[in-house]
């Protein structure tokens, strides 16, 4: 399938920022093949006019736990641990893969109408996940949140639920649909795990070419009870066990200190900035501009929507760059090209993907904002309307590795009244009873 985009205006997200103005954009199967002010030769087999709209690349979402769109809101008002506990693990203990296949269903929807093309997920129930994101068409890094809470002299990789989870998963899904879907290791916290069982993840990350995603320092308690435990900083803490030594993204980091983002820069370790979450449950503010500075790559993610109630990432955008303006009392402290870095080409590196940028061999991950909307006139500067002005709503289309999979309110790939239908009549009655469908 190819596709020319005409008269297109495009933040292009490369070193220079630059924006590609009345220009072309084509694209060859997944990848984009031409940009430019030129028309590049030869037949198209769809033409699309972009006027009145902006090109950028597909945001991608760095951190989510797509199938708690189930809990949206469920036991708001209380700390992350007491809300882990009262409300969210009881609810988990009921979900079934029909369930989370819903929850994952209407979570994708969610995530393409508002100009997502790829994600990283942890949750458990992935190889549900997987089919559902492969039938959708963005590209997922997917992980099962590795946990053990036995004695860890016990533990056994043969025993262990999660290490079985990480082999099956591995060996299923790794590579499918062409990479579009990657299968990364995962310790879910070092609170929720112990030393045999970040040992045996980081080695089987590193045999085997995986990244590595966890959840680092998300609240004081947390960060200090680790220290209490080892002496040292969860970042510190795993740091001894290898578990750094891969491509890999660390979730949340608002407790890290200095000497974490030493470690963080030195072994390529992403931080996973999620704004709306953290400031929901109360859990802080991530010290972003200084771990930038410190050489640390920061990208975006949403969390999971019963913590975030959105998977909207315009507004975790918008919300990384007032909410780090505001506590350093500095217009520039996250400027708007910042902000859209974190959600495109920050994201992009930090899951190990070609995506993130409008450029010939890039895959072909490309959102148009209807700039003739209410909300994004005038337009003195694209960047700044895209970071302070835009919703999600605003996106017209969504294109994920060379298909349009999202135009003009229309899902291309997905049965949302299927999906909707199964939400309300199977999967809120079964973990919330009959009287929530």
């Amino acid at each position: 399938m190819s596709t020319l985009f005409t008269h297109v205006t495009a933040l292009l997200m490369d070193d220079d920022f630059t924006t590609l103005r009345d220009g072309y954009v084509a694209v060859e199967g997944t990848s984009i093949s031409h940009v430019g002010t030129d028309r590049p030769q030869g037949a198209f087999d769809q033409v699309i006019d972009c006027a009145g709209k902006v090109m950028m690349p597909g945001f991608v979402n760095t951190h989510t736990h797509i199938p708690m769109t189930l809990m949206r809101g469920y036991g708001g008002g209380h700390n992350l641990q007491d809300w882990l506990n009262q409300y969210i693990f009881p609810a988990e203990a009921k979900l079934d893969d029909r369930a989370v296949a819903a929850g994952t269903g209407l979570g994708l929807a969610e995530m393409i109408a508002s100009g997502v093309t790829c994600i990283a997920d942890m949750y458990m129930h992935t190889p549900v996940i997987a089919r559902q994101v492969l039938d959708a068409g963005i590209s997922a890094n997917l992980s099962c949140g590795g946990v053990y809470f036995g004695p860890p002299e016990d533990f056994s990789p043969d025993t262990c639920a999660d290490c079985r989870n990480q082999r099956e998963l591995t060996e299923n899904w790794h590579g499918a649909g062409d990479g579009q879907i990657l299968v990364d290791a995962s310790i879910h916290a070092e609170y929720t795990s112990s030393a045999p069982l970040w040992q045996w993840m980081a080695d089987y990350a590193r045999e085997h070419g995986l990244g590595m995603h966890v959840h680092i320092s998300e609240t004081r308690s947390e960060h200090e009870q680790c220290l209490a435990r080892h002496g040292k900083t969860p970042i510190q803490t795993l740091d001894q066990y290898g578990v750094w030594d891969v491509r890999a993204i660390a979730a949340h980091c608002v407790y890290t200190t200095p000497e974490d983002w030493a470690v963080m820069a030195e072994k390529g370790v992403s931080c996973v900035h999620n704004p709306y979450s953290n400031l929901k449950l109360g859990s802080g503010v991530a010290p972003v501009p200084a771990m930038l500075a410190a050489g640390v790559n920061v990208a975006l993610g949403t969390d999971g929507m019963s913590s975030h109630n959105s998977a909207d990432l315009f507004d975790d955008m918008k919300l990384a760059a007032i909410l780090h303006n505001g506590v350093a009392c500095d217009p520039m402290a996250m400027t708007a090209r910042k902000a859209l870095e974190l959600a495109t080409v920050n994201g992009a590196r930090a899951l190990g993907r070609n995506t993130g940028r409008i450029a010939p061999g890039a895959a072909a991950d490309l959102i148009l904002v209807d700039f003739e909307a209410p909300n994004l006139i005038p337009c003195h500067d694209e960047a700044e309307n895209l970071v302070f002005s835009a919703h999600g709503s605003n996106v017209v289309m969504n294109m994920a590795r060379g298909k349009v999979i999202y135009q003009n309110g229309d899902f291309l790939t997905l049965d949302l009244e299927r999906i909707k239908d199964e939400v309300r009549r199977y999967a809120l009655p079964l973990l919330f009873g009959r009287g929530n469908a």
